[in-house]
Formats: C-alpha cells, sequence, structure tokens
C-alpha cells in the first residue's frame, strides 16, 4: 500500500528547506545527534524500518507531514493542534475539582500550548506528550484514567466470559455450508477460521466499555455483531497468518477494554501455536494499555498471569532467541514510550523484536496512520486493525522487498554447514584454526578489514601444511548485522572442533599490508583484536570453551587487554562508545 504519487525527501537542494526539515527534527526532539540518549540511531531505526535513497524516517502521517513541512501552517494542522489542547483541557475538568488548581493548570497549559504551536513545527501527537506530561508532573497523579481502565476492562470481560457470548460463539449456525464438499482436516480449519473472525468482530463493540449505561448484548444481537462487514486488505494475509505453522507476532496493543478483546485474540492465536508479543507503553498516557496497567488492574494481572514480561530495555538478538524459546506463547513487553506509536524514541528491545518477529499487527486509527498511511516500507509484513464507522477495517502493507532477515533457524543451519567442514577437516588430520580479527569496528572499513584478512590467512595456508582455517570475513552477507554474525559464530565456537584459536594482533595487521605493498593507514596503526567488539566477546567464549577442551590453543594478545569494547552500538559492527562518539 505504498503510496505512488508521494515525493521522498531528499536534502542537498534547498538551503531553506534543509533549515525547515532540521529544524522540525529539533523542535519535536528527535534529532539523534542532539539527544543521542533518546533517539533511535540510523541503524536501530533500520531494524524497523526500510530506508529508501538515504531518506530520513519521520514518525506521522504524510499528510501530517507535508502540512507542517509547507510552513503556510495550514488549517488541516491547527485543527489537529485545537483536538490536542481539548483533550487536556477536558481531562482537566474531568479530573481537577479544586477551583484555583483548574484555572491554574488551564492557564498554564494554554501558555505552554501558544509557545509550542507559534512555528508550526510540532506534530501534533509530541504537543500531546508535552502537554500530558506538564498535568502529571504539575498533579502528581501517576496514573490519571487507572480506575477508568479497570472498569471498562472488568466490564468487556465479563460480557466475553458470558454464558451469552459463549453460547453465541458455539453455534454454527448458517456458518458452514456445503459441509459435504469438505474433508475432517478443511472442516477443522473452516471452524478455526469462523472462530477467529467472529472473535476479530468484537472490536467494533467499543459502545460496551465506552458508555456507562450500556446493557451487555442479547444472543441475537451478538449473532448480529459476528455478521459485522471486514472491509480492507488485510483479512486474507491475517487468515493465512493464523493457519500457518508457529509465527511470532508482535501485537501493538491501544486502548482498554480493547486490549482485552486482543487478549482473547491473543490467546486463541497461541492455542494455534503461534508466539504473541503484546507491546504496551512505559508508562501512562491517557487510556492508552501501560504497563503499570499490567500490575495494578486485577483483569489484566489475571489474564497475564502466564506471559513472560520482558523487562529489558536493550537485548541482543542471542537472548532474545533464547527467551522466546522458552515454553511461552504471550510475552509482554514495552515499546519504551509515553505516547502514540514513535519508533523513534522506541527502546532497542522493542525495535529488535519488531526486526525478529514474522508480523508486526498494530491497533487502531493512530497506529495507521503511521504504519499503513505512511509511504515508508518497513521490515515486517504490517496488519491494521481498527474501525471504519460501523465496519471492521483490516489493511495490509507487505515489508519492504528489499529486506533481508536472517532467522535464528537461518544463521544455524549456515553454523551447521561451517561445522560440518571442520568436522570433515578434522577427519583428515587436519588441524582446525579460527581466526577471530578486526571486520566492522573501524566503521566505515569492512572491505580493507575483509582483504587484510583474508591476505594474511592465506599467508598462514602457505606456511603451515594441514591447517584449515575459517575466516569470518569470508561468511559475512549483506544485510547482516553484528548480533546476526555473533549468533552464527558462538554456535559454531562451541562445537569444540577448534585446535587454534587466533586472534588478530597489530604485527598481523602491519604484515598483511606489507603483502599488499601497503603501508598502514593512520586509522590502523596499533590496532589488534582488542579494538574489536566481537572479538571482545569471543575471548570470552574461547576461555569458556577452554575449561572444556584444555588442548585447544589460545594465540594472541594478552587477556588483559581485551576490557575496552563491551557491547555492539545498536545495529553497528563497532562498540555503542564509538557510537556515541
Amino acid at each position: 500500500m505504498k503510496n505512488k504519487e508521494y515525493k521522498p525527501v531528499h536534502v542537498g537542494e534547498s538551503p531553506d528547506f534543509d533549515a525547515w526539515f532540521t529544524a522540525f527534527f529539533l523542535k519535536n526532539h528527535m534529532d539523534p545527534f542532539a539527544y543521542p540518549a533518546k533517539v533511535a540511531s540510523r541503524e536501530q531505526i533500520e531494524f524497523m524500518v526500510y530506508p529508501e535513497n538515504g531518506e530520513r524516517y519521520f514518525p506521522c502521517s504524510d499528510k501530517m507531514f507535508d502540512a507542517i513541512m509547507s510552513r503556510k501552517y495550514p488549517p488541516f494542522l491547527k485543527k489537529y493542534y485545537q483536538q490536542v489542547f481539548d483533550r487536556i483541557m477536558a481531562m482537566i475538568d474531568e479530573l481537577i475539582g479544586s477551583e484555583y488548581d483548574n484555572r491554574f493548570l488551564k492557564t498554564l497549559i494554554k501558555i505552554k500550548y501558544d509557545d509550542e504551536t507559534r512555528t508550526g513545527l510540532l506534530i501534533p501527537s509530541r504537543l500531546e506528550k508535552k502537554l500530558y506530561k506538564i498535568f502529571l508532573s504539575r498533579t502528581h497523579i501517576e496514573n490519571p484514567y487507572s480506575e477508568d481502565k479497570k472498569a471498562v476492562n472488568k466490564k468487556i470481560k465479563s460480557f466475553i466470559d458470558s454464558d451469552t457470548m459463549e453460547k453465541a460463539l458455539n453455534q454454527i449456525d448458517d456458518s458452514l455450508q456445503n459441509i459435504k464438499d469438505l474433508s475432517l482436516f478443511e472442516i477443522r480449519e473452516k471452524l478455526k477460521e469462523i472462530e477467529f473472525q467472529r472473535r476479530l468482530t468484537l472490536i467494533t463493540q467499543n459502545s460496551l466499555w465506552t458508555h456507562e449505561d450500556s446493557k451487555a448484548p442479547s444472543l441475537t444481537k451478538i449473532k448480529k455483531i459476528f455478521k459485522t462487514p471486514i472491509r480492507g486488505n488485510g483479512l486474507a494475509p491475517l487468515l493465512t497468518l493464523a493457519k500457518a505453522r508457529k509465527q511470532k507476532i508482535l501485537w501493538l496493543a491501544d486502548e482498554s477494554g480493547e486490549v482485552v478483546v486482543d487478549l482473547t485474540i491473543a490467546k486463541f492465536l497461541a492455542e494455534l501455536g503461534h508466539v504473541v508479543i503484546l507491546a504496551v507503553k512505559e508508562a501512562p498516557f491517557f487510556k492508552k494499555v501501560c504497563l503499570a496497567d499490567t500490575r495494578t488492574d486485577p483483569i489484566l494481572v489475571k489474564e497475564l498471569e502466564n506471559a513472560h514480561f520482558i523487562h529489558e530495555k536493550t537485548i541482543s538478538k542471542n537472548n532474545l532467541v533464547k527467551l522466546l524459546k522458552h515454553d511461552k506463547n504471550i510475552y509482554v513487553v514495552s515499546d519504551g514510550t509515553r505516547e502514540n506509536l514513535n519508533l523513534l524514541l522506541a527502546s532497542t528491545t522493542f525495535s529488535r523484536i519488531f526486526k525478529e518477529v514474522d508480523c508486526v499487527i498494530s491497533r487502531g486509527e493512530a497506529q495507521k496512520k503511521r504504519l499503513i498511511d505512511s509511504h515508508f516500507r518497513f521490515t515486517q509484513n504490517i496488519i491494521n486493525i481498527s474501525l471504519d464507522k460501523k465496519a471492521l477495517l483490516i489493511t495490509y502493507k507487505t515489508r519492504h522487498p528489499d529486506f533481508i532477515n536472517f532467522s535464528h533457524k537461518d544463521l544455524e543451519e549456515k553454523a551447521n554447514k561451517i561445522i560440518h567442514q571442520m568436522k570433515s577437516a578434522k577427519k583428515k588430520g587436519m588441524s582446525v584454526m579460527f581466526y577471530s580479527g578486526i571486520i566492522g569496528s573501524i566503521p566505515g572499513k569492512i572491505d580493507v578489514a575483509k582483504k587484510i584478512m583474508k591476505t594474511f590467512i592465506d599467508q598462514l595456508h602457505k606456511q603451515s601444511a594441514d591447517l584449515f582455517i575459517i575466516n569470518p570475513s569470508s561468511y559475512y552477507e549483506p544485510g547482516m548485522d553484528a548480533d546476526d554474525l555473533m549468533y552464527m559464530w558462538e554456535i559454531v565456537q562451541k562445537s569444540t572442533y577448534i585446535d587454534i584459536w587466533r586472534f588478530q594482533t597489530s604485527d598481523d595487521i602491519a604484515e598483511s599490508f606489507s603483502l599488499i605493498n601497503k603501508k598502514v593507514p593512520p586509522e590502523w596503526i596499533g590496532k589488534d583484536s582488542t579494538y574489536s567488539t566481537g572479538c571482545t566477546k569471543e575471548i570470552r567464549i574461547a576461555r569458556d570453551v577452554q575449561k572444556e577442551n584444555p588442548e585447544m590453543q589460545i594465540i594472541g594478545p594478552s587477556l588483559d587487554k581485551f576490557m575496552r569494547r563491551n557491547e555492539y552500538g545498536v545495529g553497528s559492527m563497532y562498540d555503542q562508545r564509538l557510537a556515541d562518539f
């Protein structure tokens, strides 16, 4: 569903436009250079958004972005600003009874509102977060709609668990036709599809949790709900996803009440063998579902009692794969934000999960604007479920066709092929050497690193008989990031088939450049494997392997030098500190 008419923004053509474009990111606190501790790096964004032609990602719809970039402050933008203002004012009236405090907050919010909207650079959702934060800080109310959220969740849960609902859900009526032409397998699959679609239609019944005096629907009414029209291009992909073998699904939750319906659908998918990772907000934001709700709302506590909570804000591929191998089908994670979906401010863990799952299901109109109604393409297939008047709207956007993702199974297969080569070499009486060295630790020098590593290994082959050397640089493929490589190599390294584990020294590097008749460039002088984040991780693995296989030799710099590189910058091949620098 790519917007063919949209023309991507490219800087470098107009200084005035480029300045406004840069000011847009600064005003919205979304510039990674100005706010490196809060805003995701380009590499982290590429876990989720596939970049085309060097374009910079922005977390709003194309229509909103164009309105801001027009510099004309159009009525469209003013309308959304006003909606944000009205929503905050309504919250003050609803929650602040003191006449003085009410007037004080409204005046303060109006002053801040006028200041923030003066230039027309602010995305309305970012304005909303700023004003909401002021309300929280001045009132010290941690979760303003906590009780409301609990009430609606209790109400919708009561309806879902009712005998009437159970009876309606299990009645076939006219849902199965021409049954004589179906096999038992086809009938079972059809029944799953019917139940799945019926559960989906409950999403349209927001009146059940938005109106206090609404009554639970009768059996006849529920059956009518089950026949709710489903529009959009997403139903077929969603049903295909449900019927596929075990899939990992990232489910982006939206409002309370709705989340109880979401969880019934998620549990149904889990019963089919899928893994569902429910993403909620890091902290309270109006009536969005947040982590605090999962701990304090009795309904959510009960619904999620068997779920596994992912609390780490930064997680590697290795640890995520291990985590998802647990005997769990429902996981809960925070997206790391307190606002509508903003991938630029999402946590590293959320970004990594986004990349590693098989599909992302998003809920609600706000998420649809950012994921479906945007020209940007993503690293995953996106399905959005929202409302279109009284119909259910399911829309679908395929992931970018050029995106390359290495699943843990892909990497395990690659590792096993290398292990097979090692086994064959040992059967021939050869010694197996693993050569660890700098590949991506010097930004922008991967090709040079691969060339000098290959040159040196070729020289080792000439000097030694019956030596099988694994050159990690020759197994790098486009699309692999540092975690992909470490996941694959750890399997190989722990196979116990390595006789000699050699770590690149500065002498190795100097000899390599000499062999290609070049002087050592400044950025390579004095460098060795201790400069590499990957090698620092590998020396620890090597020592663990040596405990099990004392005959394995470790050659290279002394252990005490492997201390300066600890963690990769997210999505990078070099250390986080270098990324920060």
